[in-house]
Formats: structure tokens, sequence, C-alpha cells
């Protein structure tokens, strides 16, 4: 266990509160007011990533196990407690998201006018529960930062978004509201089968195989809905084309990585029999996804909901890569969540420049843009390529290890799931040429204006870490891998143990 005498993982989920008090407390006129959120949401986001970064520093890869963990008593006659810690999988999706709720912020800066100081508290708010989240160790912590991700959310797309909002954000809120319930009906039967809520012990559980099933399915209800896998996915582009630039960036970014980290962390190691039972239904629907929306993103008319199905496309990557239970497969989900969640949000904060400017994002109204706009041609052209998986971008690395590792579950399997490479080639090249090359329109006629300064800050971080990821992977995967490894062995181990295997052939 990693100690370093401080509670560390507390200060980063719990110190953006400490910044919504302070906003809160804020007194003056509203420019006034929305002029002392704004540093103070900013400076409380900038402390939590610093911290995180430390905590990435001090983290030991060649440790599969949770470092450190802090306790606290809270429910013991139920077994529940206040449990947190961090481990390969978890601890760089907390760096992910402090950056991206300190880009967020960024990113708001001048777009916000109405109502700053609540919306910096709805980001600081969800910053606690997305960080929380991947930090709980009790599985009613979790379930607890699990939902309450979705109030903030709910807030930021139904009253800072587009025409549609309310639309969109109750579909969000109901969608992924009703697959929670069945996770928590799973919750209360495992621990009445474990007399604990306590995530590692949990792990070491091993339920009936017939429990199994039904709590995969009940797991597999909410996960999938926060993935989100087909069928289940319409409410992802409708929330996208109504959220604000910041809301469909950490959406994109953070949110969609919910639903796996969910299947990695309880699904796959918790039920290690019913995950293998129903790999080739998972298989299944991750290939329509990956073919069925890079086809429907080839069809729209609209830059956010074209970026939202090339999501939904890359995210059923990730859950083809989760099921091969092999090394290569699970490593390539791991790579293509945190890929994702890096070139996703810089594709929608590349949207988001455009709409600033001219209030729309419908494809039609844009055209010779390079022009115009190099500095901005620039980054959209490197996320695009970040996008498609070209070689040296982080895109690349995930996607060709998830079809290394389904080449060794079926040949025919890393074809299909090799087809979403091809149709987001096309869709992407097909983008960039319709808004960048094509002939000027009206729009890129008139004195449009070209990247501030604080909009090239907010790009080239994101591009270095692009970059950095496919050019030196193993400085990333080396934090999972020990972690992927004790996956599959636990997994393994579970598949051939008699009693299990004895119920498998019933």
């Amino acid at each position: 266990m990693n100690t370093i005498g401080f509670p560390i993982l507390s200060f980063i989920t719990w110190f953006p509160m400490l910044g919504c008090l302070v906003i809160v407390s804020l007194r003056g006129d509203e420019a006034t007011v929305a002029f002392n959120a704004r540093w103070t949401a900013l400076w409380t986001s900038l402390i939590v990533f610093a911290v995180s970064l430390a905590l990435w520093v001090r983290f030991d890869p060649s440790n599969p196990g949770f470092q450190f963990v802090e306790s606290a008593a809270w429910l013991p006659q139920w077994g529940i407690t206040y449990k947190m810690g961090v481990d390969g999988i978890s601890v760089l999706f907390v760096l992910l998201s402090t950056l991206l709720t300190t880009i967020c912020i960024l990113s708001s800066w001048e777009v916000i006018r109405t109502g700053v100081r609540d919306y910096m508290l709805a980001f600081l708010v969800l910053e606690t529960m997305m960080v929380g989240m991947f930090c709980a160790l009790d599985f009613v912590v979790f379930y607890m930062f699990f939902e309450g991700v979705l109030i903030p959310m709910y807030l930021i797309i139904g009253v800072w978004g587009g025409p549609r909002r309310v639309y969109a954000a109750m579909k969000f809120f109901l969608y992924t509201l009703t697959g929670s319930v069945l996770m928590l009906l799973a919750l209360l039967a495992m621990w009445y089968q474990a007399g604990t809520t306590d995530i590692p012990t949990l792990l070491q559980t091993p339920f009936p195989a017939a429990m199994q099933t039904w709590l995969f399915l009940a797991l597999l209800a909410s996960f999938a809905v926060k993935v989100p896998m087909w069928p289940v996915h319409t409410w992802l582009p409708d929330a996208h084309v109504e959220a604000p630039t910041a809301g469909s960036v950490i959406l994109a970014g953070v949110l969609l990585k919910m639903g796996g980290y969910g299947l990695l962390r309880f699904s796959l190691p918790m039920l290690p029999v019913a995950s293998a039972h129903f790999a080739p239904l998972m298989f299944a629907l991750s290939v329509v996804a990956v073919i069925y929306t890079s086809a429907v993103a080839l069809a729209q008319t609209d830059m956010k909901k074209l970026i939202a199905y090339s999501s939904i496309a890359h995210m059923g990557v990730v859950t083809l890569g989760l099921f091969t239970f092999n090394q290569q497969g699970l490593d390539g989900a791991m790579f293509q969540m945190l890929s994702h969640g890096i070139v996703s949000a810089a594709l929608f904060l590349c949207v988001g420049v455009l709409y600033d400017r001219m209030h729309t994002h419908e494809i039609a109204q844009f055209g010779g843009l390079a022009k115009r706009m190099p500095f901005y041609a620039f980054f959209f052209m490197a996320f695009t390529m970040g996008g498609m998986g070209l070689p040296a971008t982080s895109g690349f690395v995930g996607e060709f290890l998830v079809l290394v590792g389904a080449l060794h579950v079926s040949f025919w399997l890393a074809l299909f799931g090799s087809m979403g490479i091809i149709l987001g080639v096309a869709y992407s090249l097909c983008l960039y040429r319709w808004i960048m090359l094509d002939r000027l329109t009206k729009a890129t006629l008139s004195a449009i204006q070209d990247l501030s300064p604080r909009e090239i800050g907010l790009f080239v971080p994101l591009v270095l870490l692009m970059l950095w990821m496919g050019i030196h992977p193993s400085s990333f995967s080396s934090f999972w891998e020990a972690t992927v490894a004790a996956v599959i062995t636990h997994q393994q181990a579970a598949l051939h143990a008699p009693s299990l295997l004895a119920a498998i052939t019933q």
C-alpha cells in the first residue's frame, strides 16, 4: 500500500466543494460575482489538478493493488465504510477528470454570461462526483458518486444548453437513472451474499455462477447506457447537440468512460463466469455499434452529431477489447478510453470555437475555413488524425491493440471490428473537407477570427498529450498493465475452478 501520510484522494475529491462554498459566499453586483466566480473555479480546479499530478508521480505502477488507501467508519453495522483508493485502472482517469475540468472552466470563460456563479458551482460539484467515483473502494460510495454525476450534468445541459435543452436533459437523466436502478438491485444482492460492500472484498468473493448471470445483466443495464452501447445510445447525440461546449467536452471526455470503467472494475473481475458467458453477446453489440454508428455519422449534417456518433463507435471498440480477456485487448481498451477522452474532448472544443463565432454547428454553414483560420485548421487536422487513429497518435495505439486482442479470439471479430477504422477515416476526412477546404461561404467571407491566445492555450496540452500517448505509449500503459494482468489471471483462475466449470456445463 502506497501511503504519504496525507489523505490525498479525499483532498482531490472534496476540495472542489470548498471552492463551491467560496463561490456561494460571494457578494456584490452581478458582474463582480461573475468575475470572482470564474477565478475561484479556475484556481480551485488548478489546485486539484496539481495535486492529482502529485498522485500520478507518486503512484507505483508495479503494484497491481490499490494504493493511497483511506478508510473511515461510516455504517459499520451494515458493512459499509467510506473507503478510497486507486489502482492502475483508475489513477489516470482521476488525472483526466481534473485536467478536463480545468479546460472546461477556461473554455467557458467568455461564453457563459448568464448564471455564471451557478455554472461554475455545477462544474465543481461535477468534478467532485467524477473523481470520487474513480477513487471509491466501497460499492455504496461508488454508487452515490456514480449517481451524483447526473445532477450537475442535468443542470449544465438543461439550463445552459441549446433550444431543445430540456428535452435532451430529461432524456439523458431518465436513460441513465433507469439503468442505475438495476445496478442498485445488484449492489443489494452482492451485499446480501458477501455481507459487505467493500470492493476489494467483493473482488475476492466467489459469487455462484447462476447468481453471476443476473448480477451481470443488472450491472450491464447501467454501464451499457453510460458507455453508451447500441441500442441504448440514442440519448447521447441529443445531449451533445444541446449541451454547451464545456458540457460536451466533459460528457465525451469523462462521463462516457464511467461505463467502461464500471465493466472493468466490477463486471469482469467480480463476475468472471457471466462475463465469459455473455462475451459473444458483447462482441455482437460492439460490432454493431462500431459499424452502424460510423455509417450514421457519415450521414450527419450537424458537426456535434457527427462527433457524437463517432464517439459511440469508438466506445464500441472499447467494449470489444474488454471482453477479449487477453492482455492486448484490455490494454487497448484502456488506451482507447484515455485517447478518446482527449481527442473527442478536443474535437468538441473545436466545434465550440465555431459555435461561439457563428452560433451554429451545421456543416453547410461553413466552408474554406482553412484560409480564414489557419491555426484553427492545424489543430482541427491534428485531432482529426487522432480520431482516425493515424500512427504516432493516441488513437492508433488503442485501436491496434484491441484488434490484436480480437484476432486472438476470432479472425472475423477482428475483421468486423476494423470496419470502424475504415468508416472513421471516411467521415473524418469528409468533415474536414466540408468545413476547411470547400468553397468560401458567406460566413467565411465575413470577418471570422482565428484562434485567440486563450483558445490556443486550451488546444496545445491536448495535442501534446495525444502525440505523447502515440509516440511513447508505454509511459501510460505501464500504469495499468500489472492491474490488468491481475484481472485476467483472476478471471482465468475462476473459469478453471472445478465448481464453476461444473456450473457452466450444466
